[in-house]
């Protein structure tokens, strides 16, 4: 069983769902989808981890997708949330950036089990549902990429190819979910440290 800073956390807006049924029946999704993936969940796995019958699922969630959809939202959204308020908080584009990615990282690491199923079963949603988070992927992307812009402008970085870079960026971020352990050597706020001095490096900051 995960633990509740594994699974998000205070980082992760849980509390918002309502009501508590609901709530933990997402908690249980996302530990399920964790551990032995979307499709080899079943929604009977769901309710037992929820201490509910399958039966009582069924009066939350009309299906298994919908869990993960909910799930996959709620957890674009924090992510939007995080680096818009770094990018948009007074100081320069280098400190921006900086704090955008250790506060990025820190979320994919202290909540590492619920980051892995945001990030990597986007493929497991329907059309509709996917078209609605990649929208969301998209405006995460320009927030980043908007920082970027914005040191080049002032002769901060030094970036031949903003898109590429802002992926490059995401990229590493969004990996620390996949192999970050809260028993290892470092605490996810040396892991953001860590990373956010990569990513200055990354676009030059500094020379």
């Amino acid at each position: 069983m995960t633990t509740a800073e594994e699974t998000g956390g205070g980082e992760a807006p849980w509390a918002e769902v309502t009501p508590d049924a609901a709530r933990r029946l997402l908690l249980a999704a996302v530990e399920a989808f964790a551990e032995r993936g979307y499709h080899a969940t079943t929604t009977r796995d769901i309710a037992g981890r929820a201490g509910m019958s399958p039966a009582a699922l069924y009066i939350h969630y009309k299906t298994k997708e919908e869990l993960l959809h909910r799930i996959s939202r709620i957890g674009h959204e924090k992510a939007l949330e995080i680096l818009r308020t770094a990018a948009r908080r007074e100081g320069s584009a280098t400190e921006r950036l900086a704090d955008a990615v250790s506060s990025f990282v820190r979320w994919h690491a202290g909540g590492r089990t619920t980051a892995r199923v945001v990030q990597y079963e986007l493929d497991s949603l329907g059309p509709e549902a996917r078209a609605e988070i990649l929208a969301l992927r998209h405006e995460v992307d320009a927030e980043v990429r908007g920082i970027i812009e914005d040191g080049l402008a002032t002769g901060e970085f030094d970036v031949l190819d903003v898109r590429g870079t802002t992926l490059a960026v995401l990229s590493l971020c969004i990996d620390v979910a996949r192999w970050f352990n809260l028993d290892g050597p470092r605490t996810p706020e040396e892991v953001g440290t860590l990373y956010a001095d990569l990513v200055l490096r990354m676009v030059g900051a500094g020379k």
